[in-house]
This record gives C-alpha cells, sequence and structure tokens, in this order.
C-alpha cells in the first residue's frame, strides 16, 4: 500500500461489471435484447420510484419501460405492450439487500 491509501482510507469498492444488470434487456426470446442467462438471474425493476414486476422490456439510459396492455392480444397470440417513460433502475436480485443498480 502506499502512503495515500492506508487500511482506513481504502477506496470504495466498484461494483464489477456482471454485477449491474444491462442496460436494455427484453423477456421475448424473439427480442434482440434477449439474454436468458442474465434473466435467470432475476433482474428487479424500480419505475418511478415502485418496484414492479409486469416488465416486458426495459432500457435504463432512455428511461422507458414496456409493460402488457390488459390481455389483449396481437393477431400472432402475443401481448399488446404499451411504452411508459420515466425512471427506470435495475439490478439483480440474487445480490441481495446492497445489490449495485444500474440507473440513468
Amino acid at each position: 500500500m502506499s502512503e495515500e491509501q492506508t487500511p482506513d482510507t481504502a477506496p470504495e469498492p466498484t461494483p464489477a461489471a456482471s454485477d449491474v444488470p444491462p442496460d436494455h434487456l427484453a423477456i421475448d426470446p424473439r427480442s434482440p435484447h434477449f439474454d436468458g442467462e442474465k434473466l435467470q438471474r432475476g433482474v428487479g425493476i424500480r419505475f418511478k420510484g415502485r418496484e414492479r414486476r409486469d416488465i416486458e422490456e426495459y432500457c435504463v439510459s432512455e428511461g422507458w419501460v414496456r409493460v402488457q396492455a390488459g390481455k389483449a392480444m396481437d393477431r400472432k397470440g402475443r401481448p399488446l405492450t404499451i411504452k411508459l417513460k420515466g425512471e427506470v433502475e435495475a439490478w439483480y436480485e440474487d445480490l441481495g439487500e446492497n445489490a449495485p443498480v444500474a440507473k440513468a
């Protein structure tokens, strides 16, 4: 250790890139933003300060989420979705209470 960094003043550990969810993620396997391995870990989403479990797709940097629009389906049997804009935060649920959060 150098003279400037003593054990009492060690820098805060920065979260590894693998500990923060991707900026854009979707649950639809046909989407280019689908990643099954990351979804398997469990991604928590907070939208406009409220934790949500009904998110189909999100983008942290652009500040939007896509949610299902009721029980309506398109002609191919996929749920219709609407895009909502607002503050989005994402984290991996398997890291516990103090998980690093991706936010814009």
